[in-house]
């Protein structure tokens, strides 16, 4: 099957299943939809619309990027999850293909798939943020098992997870990247302890986690030993060539942006301008970049939240008093510096852009 009509055959099958699925929530699956969000998973799965590109054997179709970013484009104009979350089908999955051994592939695919396992994402730490590599949690050998204690913050989908890819200091006398090992934890053993962090838009999207002394087997490791940063690194270029649904859902935004009311005066009209102006840049750059992520999705990446920063502040400025009211400009004023943080820092993005882009001095 081509990639075109792939394309079409799914446009019509949303078209006849749309009604099924839950809102577009985006990547992260809120606790309140997790029923509905397995349940449209599996519909997914059954009709073969779940890990397209993934190899047959793990549940998948065996096709291409390119026909997972058809699918997507098509999801997105539909205004449908493509998958339940982009934690477990983007991350772990893309992890686990990459770099997972034959068992661990099997333990773990097709139950990402089938919804059987959702998925969280265990990297940040309160010290660890923008400078990931200085993380503290740490995985000690017992025996053949992992000992683990530590503590992840700003964690997707925690609280509704059965498994989490999780970032442990393995070696601390090693410099800081090479020191450090990826696992597939299991979120449901003792000493996990997850605690839903409340934002000043006054939801709660993410938790915290404590670790105090998990044990996990040793075949949690996923590739090698102390070279979890490389296996980390991979997992969030993935994460960034998916962020926004490409052109689709920054086309609305635009929209959005273009339709804002109260923009009179030349200063006002002059920044409207200059924020379409820079999204219009942002959608030829990502027709430019194709299905498959690289480091220039860190452009992307920064381009995006930026606007959407700017957009929020421009529309607050206009709303004027209103903007203290609860709800709409103001709540999207307050939401707006979560973007700076979610899938990598704009300080990470920067520093991507400047030495792997820009062939600048490491700072």
């Amino acid at each position: 099957m081509d990639v075109e009509e792939l394309r079409e055959t799914a446009r019509a099958w949303l078209a006849e299943h749309r009604a099924d699925a839950p809102r577009d929530y985006g990547a992260i699956l809120p606790p309140d939809l997790v029923d509905e969000g397995r349940a449209w998973q599996r519909e997914l799965f059954a009709a073969g619309w779940a890990g397209i590109h993934w190899p047959v054997a793990h549940g998948g179709r065996g096709l291409t990027p390119e026909h997972t970013a058809a699918w997507t484009t098509e999801c997105a104009i539909a205004e449908v999850p493509p998958w339940i979350n982009m934690v477990g089908v983007v991350l772990a999955g893309g992890s686990i293909l990459a770099f997972g051994t034959p068992d661990q592939q099997q333990t773990h695919l097709r139950g990402i798939l089938e919804a059987d396992q959702v998925w969280c994402q265990l990297f940040s730490e309160p010290g660890a943020g923008s400078d990931l590599a200085s993380l503290s949690c740490r995985a000690e050998r017992d025996g053949d098992d992992w000992v683990v204690t530590g503590q992840k913050v700003w964690c997707s989908n925690g609280r509704v997870a059965d498994r989490g890819i999780l970032l442990a200091r393995t070696d601390p006398e090693a410099p800081r990247h090479a020191g450090i090992s990826f696992f597939l934890a299991d979120m449901h053993v003792a000493g996990v302890d997850v605690r839903p962090l409340r934002q000043m838009t006054g939801g709660s999207e993410f938790d915290e986690v404590f670790l105090d002394e998990v044990r996990l087997p040793g075949d949690a490791l996923l590739g090698p030993l102390h070279g979890g940063w490389g296996v980390a690194m991979a997992t969030l270029t993935n994460e960034r060539g998916h962020i926004g649904s490409a052109g689709i859902s920054l086309a609305r935004r635009l929209d959005a942006i273009a339709a804002m009311d109260g923009a009179e005066g030349a200063v006002a009209k002059d920044r409207l301008a200059e924020l379409v102006a820079r999204g219009r840049a942002l959608q030829a750059m990502g027709r430019r970049q194709g299905p498959v992520a690289s480091v220039t999705a860190s452009l992307a990446k920064l381009g995006v939240t930026e606007l959407m920063f700017d957009a929020a502040v421009l529309e607050a400025d206009l709303a004027g008093a209103d903007t203290m009211l609860a709800g709409g400009a103001g709540a999207r004023l307050l939401g707006a510096p979560g973007g700076r943080i979610a899938g990598g820092t704009t300080q990470v993005q920067k520093n991507i852009i400047g030495e792997r882009l820009l062939g600048l001095p490491k700072g």
